[in-house]
């Protein structure tokens, strides 16, 4: 058989092979927010954070290509109390001079069905790094979105120590909500 025989062939099986799902790649948009609800004696207040970055490559039918890389500016952690707000930078809790970025990176993703997905990963605060899993429901589109929810042990990261360490007075649990507004890579 010739060589144009068999770059026609070749040219051929490639247009019958089914087209492979690309993970798309997706950067933070305007509107995006992340946020954390804990209680002080009682009292439920809400922090936000300011400034963070959120890199995505996702594809509902390519979970095993999945990534999510977020990086969270601690030093931006508000909760409309200032006393408060500049404890939460201290080195009691977030130590943003020794720390000042917080990571959560993960590429290990499930459907549990509907929109709605679990990213398993690894959140970074303080130097110590630990499992932390994120629910999410993804909304596809122009903009998608991703929101989010996950709990994060605060003491297991050494936040809130010494004296803060009483859950009586704070709990250990905090809950972390997302919502992230996504443009393609590039745009």
């Amino acid at each position: 058989m010739s060589k144009k025989y068999l770059a026609c062939f070749a040219l051929m099986g490639a247009f019958l092979l089914p087209p492979c799902a690309v993970a798309t790649e997706y950067v933070q948009a305007p509107g995006s927010t992340l946020a954390f609800a804990t209680e002080y004696q009682g009292e439920v207040f809400v922090g936000r954070f300011a400034q963070f970055d959120t890199r995505l490559s996702f594809d509902p039918r390519q979970l095993a290509a999945a990534r999510l890389e977020v990086a969270i500016t601690l030093a931006g952690a508000a909760t409309d109390n200032l006393e408060r707000d500049e404890t939460l930078q201290g080195r009691d809790f977030f130590d943003v001079a020794r720390s000042p970025v917080a990571h959560f990176s993960a590429d290990r993703f499930r459907s549990l069905g509907d929109g709605r997905y679990v990213a398993d990963g690894t959140l970074t605060l303080r130097g110590v790094s630990r499992p932390v899993a994120l629910a999410f429901t993804w909304t596809p589109g122009e903009r998608p979105v991703l929101a989010g929810r996950a709990t994060v042990r605060r003491l297991d990261f050494g936040v809130g120590g010494g004296d803060w360490a009483d859950t009586d007075l704070l709990p250990n649990a905090v809950a972390v909500s997302t919502r992230v507004v996504f443009v393609p890579a590039g745009d």
